[in-house]
């Protein structure tokens, strides 16, 4: 075991991106399980998940660092350089998340609020019954659980390439500390 093994983990997440992350899991599963089922339940699943976007979107600029934006937001050629090292098993650790993880984070995040706002719209006077605005919900729906499979995808293969366990540390908010070459 390296030294870096040894060192005393670390916050990397706050409790309130934590919480948010979780509760987001919760409500667009609620949201998803209740679709034509449970109308009320759907919709308030539904604008649970839009006011926890909200407030997510508020903490990406006024929270601790490595729930800011400005940390893991990076350019579309620096997410590509980093998924072609990943293809080649080449890719470096990160101490907050990594540049395609980055990407999905504002990916998911559009993806809820499409899904969030399509299905506001199907409840006002203009789109009620509008079967291309319901099939619209449904796209992004449906696109949103694509990326969620493809976010744990990018988790258990970061978490086995490092040899770190993601998932926990997205329970607790502690990783392992930086060892050479890793990036904070």
């Amino acid at each position: 075991m390296d030294k870096a093994d040894t060192t005393w983990p670390f916050c990397v997440w706050d409790p309130l991106v934590l919480l948010i992350h979780w509760c987001l899991a919760l409500s667009v599963s609620v949201a998803y399980r209740s679709a034509n089922q449970w109308e009320d339940l759907h919709a308030w699943a539904g604008g649970a998940t839009a006011a926890l976007i909200a407030v997510r979107l508020a903490w990406g600029f006024i929270g601790t660092p490595y729930a800011r934006f400005s940390q893991f937001v990076r350019s579309p050629t620096i997410v590509l350089a980093y998924l072609r090292a990943v293809a080649t098993g080449s890719e470096a650790r990160h101490i907050g998340h990594n540049p395609a993880g980055g990407a999905m984070i504002l990916f998911m995040m559009a993806a809820m609020t499409a899904t969030a706002l399509t299905g506001w719209l199907l409840t006002t006077d203009q789109f009620w019954g509008v079967s291309w605005m319901q099939h619209l919900h449904n796209w992004c729906a449906h696109g949103l659980l694509l990326l969620i499979g493809m976010h744990v995808a990018g988790v258990l293969l970061a978490s086995f390439r490092h040899r770190e366990n993601l998932m926990g540390s997205m329970i607790v908010g502690r990783k392992r500390a930086a060892a050479p070459g890793d990036v904070d």
